[in-house]
């Protein structure tokens, strides 16, 4: 892909704006303008673009005119909206017809139909891991103790749990020890469910994260960072595995430092 000349990053929760923002400078990318969401985007990322425009979840009308306005030809979608606020949401008219129009309202629907809105002002949704390669986790041990007979075990057991959870649109994060299923990701994100699944577990348990199967990775990818590594010690969880080369690793060289010292293993597991 040829570098653009200007990016425009619709900026979620958490980290990962910052991280793509970085990453897209150090590529080339010589203006950066971002879509910024009330209560949600970080505002450091502010200082990392070379223009901001501030509004609320759900008001598509908005960010295609400021899109439209910004002169972006690409665009990256960054971070994930808390789900708390996709419940609050109070859709413009434009969204208002878009969801009107679509037979199912989930994820791949919904932000599908956002692609298509922006196509038609020329502007071009990107991979969500566009200018990010190389923060992708690689197979085997990423960072932490080397992993026991039953750990590994639990993580091809966790894999193939949560690719079946993930084609259900249920749920990418499975939680498992010994064999046994723990806690499920739904709705709520990967930290309350490693969290639910650490309480039944005590200690040593196996988190396992995976795309979906047919992905589309404009809209979304799975993503840990140092916070996950974080929610992972304060559950008592052993091992975090992630699928190689379809996961990012936010913060690399925290996370890792986080993992060795914390003594949580991260495992990239190819299909």
């Amino acid at each position: 892909m040829q570098t653009p000349a200007t990016l425009a990053i619709i900026a979620g929760n958490g980290a990962y704006p910052l991280a793509m923002a970085r990453a897209a400078r150090a590529a080339g990318v010589t203006r950066i303008v971002a879509a910024a969401f009330q209560n949600e985007t970080d505002p450091a990322v502010a200082a990392l673009t070379d223009q901001i425009e501030w509004m609320r979840v759900g008001q598509l009308g908005r960010l295609l005119g400021f899109l439209k306005e910004s002169g972006a030809r690409h665009a990256v979608m960054s971070g994930q909206i808390h789900p708390k606020n996709l419940f609050d949401l109070r859709p413009d008219l434009k969204a208002l017809v878009l969801l009107g129009k679509l037979r199912q309202r989930n994820a791949e629907s919904i932000f599908g139909a956002i692609a298509d809105e922006m196509a038609k002002i020329g502007v071009e949704l990107l991979p969500a891991t566009a200018f990010m390669e190389d923060h992708l986790a690689t197979p085997g041990l990423i960072a932490g103790p080397k992993l026991s007979r039953r750990e590994e075990d639990d993580v091809r057991f966790g894999f193939g749990i949560a690719k079946e959870t993930s084609r259900l649109d249920i749920g990418q994060t499975v939680v498992v020890k010994g064999g046994t299923v723990l806690a499920v990701e739904a709705f709520e994100g990967t930290n309350p469910a490693m969290k639910r699944g650490g309480e039944l577990g005590r200690k040593d348990a196996v988190m396992v994260k995976v795309s979906k199967p047919n992905q589309d990775f404009r809209f979304d990818v799975p993503v840990i960072g140092p916070l996950t590594l974080e929610a992972a010690r304060d559950a008592r969880i052993r091992v975090l595995a992630v699928e190689a080369g379809r996961t990012l690793l936010l913060e690399k060289e925290k996370l890792t430092a986080l993992a060795d010292e914390h003594r949580v293993s991260i495992f990239g597991v190819a299909e």
